[in-house]
């Protein structure tokens, strides 16, 4: 069941919104999970070119310095052994921030399978043609145990904001967020 929950938490798009604070980015009130740190101010906002040696393709952020992947499907599967660490994932982009272009999905093999990478408005600025392309992103997994109460609040502002059906009944039980708190990431045509 908790497989469930914490599958149910990536499907509705765990942290929503793109402003700052907890009530615009749709978290329920409480401790704010752990960030990443900030992106220097003299980064790209809208990406460049990776210079050599780096991953190849649009750089945003950092970049990519991590040397070794983990799968999506691993840090949903397992992620108290990722919590609070920096992480680097690769997969498609199935959305972006169509307010900010502060966050985009990047997802798993299996189908419903996708982690959220996520920054400060601003920090980076993610394009909406991103979408269908291959990224590589890095970041410090922030994983975030709520409670019922909370899970039907961020359904329910989930439906608000995305226009997603929700019925509070569907909710039973607490869920697990889980987000990517992003330092850099790099997004290309194909793998």
């Amino acid at each position: 069941m908790k497989k469930l929950a914490l599958v149910v938490a990536a499907a509705l798009g765990l942290v929503a919104a793109c402003n700052k604070g907890n009530a615009a980015e749709g978290r329920a009130a409480g401790p704010a999970p752990a960030t990443a740190p900030a992106v220097s101010a003299t980064t790209p906002v809208n990406g460049e070119p990776a210079a050599a040696g780096d991953v190849p393709g649009t750089k945003y952020g950092a970049g990519v310095k991590q040397p070794t992947t983990v799968s999506v499907e691993e840090v949903l599967a397992n992620p108290q052994a990722y919590a609070n660490k920096p992480i680097r994932v690769e997969g498609m982009v199935t959305d972006v921030c169509p307010k900010r272009g502060c966050w985009f999905e990047i997802a798993g093999t299996k189908p419903g399978q996708k982690l959220r990478f996520k920054v400060q408005d601003g920090d980076m600025v993610f394009p909406m043609e991103a979408k269908g392309k291959f990224a590589v992103a890095e970041g410090v997994l922030a994983v975030r145990e709520l409670t019922i109460e909370e899970t039907k609040q961020m359904a329910e502002y989930q439906a608000k904001e995305y226009g997603i059906a929700y019925d509070p009944a569907s909710i039973t039980k607490p869920s697990t967020q889980l987000r990517l708190d992003g330092t850099g990431a790099v997004i290309r045509e194909q793998k």
